[in-house]
């Protein structure tokens, strides 16, 4: 095999979208493995979780920014800070659109920031739930989108279904700059585990309160003990804005609580392959919005949200 064969590539791919665009999905189906959370609730994605993949001689690390809207609170203002600023960081940056919404006022509205940001990386344009428009519709949204920008490539996938994503995979793969792997192989996320138990049980809240559920509400991982017998101990604490939110968090007679913590539990089990000891406390923190060191622990940063 010649040195130009075995060359290998890595580099950071930005996914940038409309909160509820399927990134977090994508994610998990681009890297094999559960690593950001996936709820059909927006604006579920907080920090900047990275996804590593392989593909071929490539290392693939996805940033999975926030979805970017317009913002109104801090908390608000420092996700849309941090998935513009994945998308800076990053060697190529992918837009997702959904295929049934077309071009909305938000799509509009990234495009026209993109011709802004995106200086000299390439970006490609992948058009998301494609089995839910006719062909016909798919061909004038990609020529619709593509008379707006300058798309290095288009993709049409269904990140939930897998069409068209090892396409995409394939793509990045050979487009990002030549360089040594940036993790060890057996890598998945670089996000510390803490933070990965939290946004585990942060999704479990979610899809279990739906619509009861405030934003006003974090998870953080308090210990992580280490234990002979190879289990692991966790401790969390759930942060609520007021005391009615606690009661929703807990359920009559602790049920709601109790249940996210078997679910949570479960995935966490699968994700680290061992037992796992899950201890949950719902805990009230009037000002945890204005608290800088719950943004650090979202892997936010508290002065992205000043006006």
């Amino acid at each position: 095999m010649s040195e130009e064969q075995t060359q290998t590539r890595a580099g950071f791919v930005a996914l940038i979208g409309e909160p509820n665009a399927g990134k977090s999905t994508l994610l998990n189906r681009m890297v094999g493995a559960k690593v950001s959370i996936v709820t059909h609730k927006v604006q579920t994605t907080r920090a900047r979780i990275r996804g590593v993949a392989i593909e071929g001689a490539s290392q693939i690390v996805f940033v999975d920014t926030p979805g970017v809207f317009r913002p109104r609170r801090r908390l608000d203002r420092a996700m849309v800070a941090a998935a513009w600023g994945g998308a800076a960081d990053a060697d190529v940056v992918v837009l997702l659109i959904e295929a049934h919404r077309g071009i909305t006022d938000g799509v509009r509205a990234i495009v026209e920031a993109l011709k802004e940001r995106a200086t000299g990386q390439p970006v490609a344009l992948a058009i998301n739930k494609i089995d839910r428009v006719r062909a016909e519709v798919l061909l004038k949204l990609s020529s619709d989108m593509n008379a707006l920008y300058d798309f290095a490539g288009t993709y049409m996938i269904s990140a939930e279904k897998g069409y068209g994503v090892d396409d995409l995979r394939g793509w990045l793969a050979e487009t990002l700059p030549e360089s040594p792997w940036l993790y060890p192989e057996d890598q998945i996320a670089d996000l510390p585990m803490r933070m990965i138990a939290a946004e585990i049980t942060r999704e479990k809240l979610t899809l279990r309160l739906h619509q009861e559920l405030p934003y006003q509400l974090t998870v953080e991982t308090e210990a992580w003990e280490e234990r002979k017998d190879g289990s692991a101990r966790i401790d969390q604490i759930i942060y609520v804005a007021r005391d009615g939110h606690k009661g929703i968090v807990l359920g009559n007679k602790g049920e709601t609580v109790k249940a996210v913590g078997q679910a949570a539990r479960t995935d966490l089990e699968e994700f680290t392959g061992r037992k796992i000891h899950l201890f949950l406390q719902v805990k009230v923190r009037p000002n945890w919005l204005e608290e800088a060191e719950r943004y650090s622990e979202m892997g936010l940063d508290f002065k992205d949200g000043n006006t």
